[in-house]
């Protein structure tokens, strides 16, 4: 057997062995140990069976994953999610967008994806967004009679836009694989980011309008409020998480700070948010630390296994075969991106958006400059396959998230019927900036020149 087969059977024997539930990580080290024992192993290995290269390799990856710069962001951004989480700021802010949207059809559904979309860019946690909005608006939204699907959807939707939207995690690990700058891959996936938060809204506002019984108007009483009152609440509610968002991502898109320096002011300026918010307790601190160094190891065990895993795989010539097939197919640009696009897309399924960019992306990268394609562009349509991965039956994870903790009569079944109008939206929304990618390219080559 050549060592291009050895390669296809390590890759093989990888998807076989995720799909039969073995932990990621530990199977991408052991796979990567494993094979590359064979791809390294000496002439003479059967004298001396623990000289060999991929021991060395493992340990320099390993290194390589501590002192890398950008993956320092990852663990502080995350620190900064959990502690906003639980600051219990979301439910302010949820009634307060309710209260400045009334005179808009649908208007509790529109402030629900206004917070999401402020509280994930926050946050940058599908799961927890979710599942906090799940816990507050979307009782809230059944409570005023909103049809079920429609909740569901905008709930589900609206928690994954934190993949999308700076300061991004996603982003974050996808500029450490790729080597582009974090810097502009936030100010690339601004306008798409807003672009997609618009299509929810417009989409709501448009069903609400024709269908006003999908989104009753609230009673008077409820929303009769004097505008000075309105304005102390979203001062009091808004303006501060919003403050620490543009802050942080003010920094790093004017240059005033890295992605690293920037996660440190915002898990500095989000434990004085919760503090003055009377809701800093030494439980939610500690629960902070912990739910971020647990998410942290899980991402830079997956690193480190990837990379070795990757370093054997293309030592044994993998790379080469799948260059070779994919340029062999004569395929042009476009539909080069539908191909990756639509592998990414089923990877979705049974993989979390951190496994298919820490170990599947790095496979299309070195194609790209085969297709004259810019790794910028691509990422972003990555990201936004990855909210489809969340909304697609039948593994829609936020989906999942929301049944968790809905009430009981509501069934899964509504949930995904919910979540497909919004999935539309995705693929509208990739559709569009595959048709002008100048959305993606235009503010990153406005503020940092042509790369």
């Amino acid at each position: 057997m050549t060592d291009p087969q050895v390669a296809m059977v390590m890759m093989g024997s990888f998807v076989a062995s995720i799909l039969l539930g073995f932990p990621i990580c530990f199977t991408l080290v052991a796979m990567g140990v494993g094979f590359g024992y064979y791809a390294y192993a000496p002439p003479n290995w059967f004298e001396h069976p623990l000289q060999n290269q991929i021991f060395d390799l493992l340990v320099n990856q390993t290194y390589s994953v501590m002192i890398n710069d950008v993956l320092v962001a990852v663990p502080l951004f995350l620190f900064m999610g959990y502690i906003v989480e639980r600051a219990n700021i979301v439910e302010r802010l949820f009634f307060s967008l309710n209260i400045a949207a009334r005179f808009v059809p649908g208007a509790m559904a529109v402030a629900a994806l206004m917070t999401c979309a402020i509280f994930a860019t926050a946050v940058g946690i599908v799961g927890a967004v979710v599942t906090l909005m799940g816990l507050l608006a979307f009782p809230a939204l059944l409570k005023a009679g909103y049809d079920e699907k429609l909740s569901a959807g905008v709930v589900c939707a609206g928690g994954c836009l934190g993949i999308l939207i700076p300061p991004s995690i996603m982003l974050i690990v996808y500029g450490a694989i790729s080597g582009v700058s974090v810097v502009r891959l936030y100010a690339g996936a601004l306008l798409p980011g807003f672009l997609l938060a618009g299509l929810y809204i417009m989409y709501v506002i448009i069903r609400a309008k024709l269908n006003p019984k999908l989104a009753p108007k609230p009673p008077k009483e409820q929303t009769d409020i004097p505008n000075k009152e309105l304005f102390m609440m979203l001062l009091t509610s808004v303006f501060p998480l919003t403050v620490l968002i543009l802050a942080v991502l003010g920094s790093i898109l004017f240059g005033l700070a890295t992605p690293s320096e920037a996660a440190s002011v915002g898990a500095f300026g989000s434990i004085i948010l919760a503090a003055s918010s009377k809701e800093l307790t030494w439980k939610r601190l500690r629960d902070s630390v912990y739910l971020t160094t647990r998410t942290s190891a899980m991402v830079c065990w997956l690193f480190v296994g990837s990379w070795t895993f990757s370093s054997v795989f293309s030592y044994l010539g993998g790379h080469h075969v799948i260059e070779e097939f994919v340029i062999g197919l004569n395929l042009p640009p476009v539909a080069f991106l539908v191909l990756a696009q639509f592998i990414i897309f089923l990877l979705g399924w049974p993989l979390e958006w951190s496994e298919i960019i820490i170990i599947f992306v790095p496979i299309f990268l070195p194609l790209l400059d085969a297709f004259n394609i810019d790794p910028l562009f691509f990422g972003i349509l990555v990201a936004y396959n990855l909210q489809t991965s969340f909304l697609t039956p039948p593994m829609a994870m936020s989906c999942y998230y929301l049944k968790g903790i809905a009430p009981p009569h509501i069934q899964l079944t509504t949930i995904f019927k919910g979540s497909m109008p919004f999935l539309f939206m995705v693929l509208l929304a990739m559709v569009i900036l595959y048709n002008f990618p100048f959305i993606t390219t235009w503010l990153p080559g406005l503020v940092y020149g042509v790369h």
